[in-house]
């Protein structure tokens, strides 16, 4: 099974880079995750499309989105208990900030906020940050990540470049 996470979308509009982007990449995931930043309805509801869409709200998006979506969501999938998450602080805190907010017992946090790319345990909690899908920092290219799933366990993690 398939996750792709995304992350900080930044756009006004859905456009010919972001389509490509889902389809060569994100259209057969089992789950597809936004962690925050779609910034506009449009751009949420381009990736509604997808037939297991999840996302939270980031600080970014547009006050209509504030309707449908949470800061902090939860959901399961093939056994895994995931939480889903924007982010705030300092970038130096965030991971820790969101891992603070989903109990223990969670198998993967998704955030977003920094930009950044991480695949780090916070708390004993497996931290992922794809980085942002249109303005990466830190040299990394934009990206999404892709997480393999085998026997309710996540068999790998790989950040996809989509420049």
């Amino acid at each position: 099974m398939k996750i792709a996470v995304i992350s900080d979308t930044h756009l006004r509009e859905p456009d010919s880079r972001l389509t490509e982007i889902f389809n060569i990449h994100l259209a057969d995931a089992d789950l597809l995750i936004h962690c925050g930043d779609c910034t506009t309805f449009s751009v949420w509801q381009f990736f509604c499309q997808h037939q297991n869409f999840h996302a939270a709200l980031g600080n970014c998006d547009e006050w209509r989105l504030s309707e449908r979506l949470r800061p902090l969501e939860s959901l399961t999938f093939q056994g895994l208990k995931i939480g889903i998450a924007h982010g705030w602080g300092s970038r130096s805190q965030v991971s820790k900030n969101v891992a603070n907010s989903f109990p223990r017992d969670y198998d993967l946090v998704c955030y977003g906020h920094t930009h950044i790319q991480d695949w780090s345990i916070v708390n004993g909690i497996q931290m992922l940050n794809p980085g942002s899908l249109t303005s990466p920092r830190e040299a990394k290219p934009a990206s999404v990540a892709i997480l393999e799933i085998e026997n309710s366990e996540i068999a790998s993690c790989s950040f996809i470049p989509v420049d």
